[in-house]
């Protein structure tokens, strides 16, 4: 994988979404692209960067600041007209060898329409927008260009590229190659490196905050400002009744987090409130890109998401801002594994999912059985095999819960993640189907995952 160099405050960070983008480029049936993703994960970035390294040529355009591009959006869909007026603005003649960015296209739903009749008019040109996920979601029915755009999610920084901005890029390379041994020797700098990520998670201003002075009060001062910005955003955008539920939605992640059976209950929100209630102020946070939805399978058939019932998980956008929110002291950093232990039910769950999600491309679900005998914290679908994950924060390695679910639906594989060494194993369910291989993967190391099961499918 080609590595690139991101800029800010006299930090290099990488993003490896960018490889996406260059997929996406050499796509001959491309069409206009929108990049998604919540606030301040890194998008302008990401676009300006992509455009500086592949193209001779980039126009960039914001609707939040341009009363005259807006206008010209606002008047028609006449694709001519609309390139003489990017050009006009830009001053620069667009070709195919030009990307045109649009950017916080939100601000004009009228662009977000014509984006349709790029793809039908202009199909040779480059165009990526990008905004605001709720201000896109809010446009998301009439005149939303359905089945006439690409679209790539972004998230917050992975553990790996944490990593390698930091100053770490060849343990990131020992985690590609997926060297255990070597690995194991330099587990000390990835177990500590693990909680830094902790606690400064993944948003790109925190990371740079970290990299350049490593002033942790200075780290949680911007995660708190970021979580005020999105606070202003739930009275920005929703009603005063909406406000004050997605508030105590918000405001009570942590607290289920930290419970063992860390499901999302309406009741833990507000005391006799029934959950039709919050299915508004719940959809509104996800369409916000701030919280993430792990549904309940009931039974592990694929599709997965053809199997989910009613209950599920709520997690937080970034480790980090969940760290700020549950007001998690820095000096915990001092003490080896205590964060670990004592936050290990609000931060390590949170951790794998995003890197699932960021690292590995995977949409999580969980399966418990009846009467919560037995859970599995993410049931994922990989090459058409549901795949069981039990995740533990320290070294524990019983794993009942994993046994049982491979004993009652015949699994042949399973993956363990803890702060315990990889290990491979074969273990015998009881079942009729056999053994079944069990993989220890080590927290820091998830981001194999795919690779270390697809040797083993």
């Amino acid at each position: 994988m080609q590595y690139y160099k991101q800029q800010q405050k006299g930090t290099h960070m990488k993003r490896w979404s960018i490889t996406k983008l260059e997929a996406w480029k050499k796509n001959a049936k491309r069409k206009p692209l929108l990049l998604l993703g919540a606030r301040q994960v890194g998008k302008t970035w990401l676009m300006k960067e992509f455009g500086r390294l592949h193209y001779p040529k980039v126009v960039y355009i914001r609707f939040d600041n341009d009363p005259f591009i807006r206008q010209a959006f606002e008047q028609d869909y006449d694709v001519q007209r609309l390139l003489m007026a990017l050009q006009l603005r830009s001053g620069i003649d667009i070709d195919a060898n030009t990307l045109i960015i649009l950017d916080e296209i939100q601000e004009c739903p009228k662009a977000l329409t014509a984006l349709k009749y790029f793809c039908e008019e202009a199909r040779h040109l480059s165009i990526i927008a990008a905004g605001s996920l709720l201000g896109l979601e809010e446009h998301s029915g009439t005149g939303f260009p359905v089945g006439k755009v690409d679209r790539i999610y972004m998230y917050p920084m992975s553990y790996t590229e944490f990593l390698d901005a930091c100053g770490y890029g060849m343990y990131v390379e020992l985690l590609r190659r997926r060297d255990w041994k070597m690995i194991e020797t330099f587990r000390p700098k990835f177990e500590e490196m693990l909680r830094y990520y902790y606690y400064v998670g993944g948003m790109p201003e925190a990371v740079a905050e970290f990299v350049d002075s490593q002033n942790m009060v200075e780290v949680r001062r911007l995660q708190e400002s970021l979580l005020a910005d999105y606070k202003n955003d739930f009275r920005k955008h929703a009603s005063a009744a909406e406000t004050h539920l997605i508030t105590q939605i918000w405001n009570t992640i942590p607290e289920l987090l930290a419970n063992e059976d860390k499901r999302f209950m309406a009741s833990a929100v507000e005391s006799g409130i029934r959950a039709a209630k919050l299915r508004g102020p719940l959809r509104w946070l996800q369409d916000a890109g701030l919280t993430h939805t792990v549904s309940r399978v009931r039974t592990p058939e694929i599709p997965l998401d053809a199997y989910t019932d009613a209950v599920f998980k709520l997690f937080f956008l970034d480790v980090g801002l969940l760290s700020a929110k549950s007001k998690l002291p820095a000096a915990l950093l001092l003490e080896q594994n205590n964060i670990f232990k004592q936050y290990k039910g609000a931060l390590t769950e949170q951790y794998v999912l995003q890197q699932l999600l960021a690292d590995c491309a995977l949409e999580p679900f969980y399966w418990s059985a009846e009467r919560a005998q037995a859970e599995i914290d993410f049931l994922l679908q990989l090459d058409g095999f549901p795949l069981p994950l039990e995740v533990k924060a320290e070294r524990n390695l019983r794993a009942k819960s994993l046994h049982s679910f491979c004993k009652r639906f015949n699994s042949s594989l399973a993956i363990r993640s803890s702060m315990s060494p990889y290990e491979l194993s074969s273990v015998d369910s009881g079942a009729s189907a056999g053994p079944y291989t069990l993989v220890d993967i080590p927290l820091f190391a998830i981001s194999t995952l795919v690779d270390e099961v697809k040797c083993h499918l």
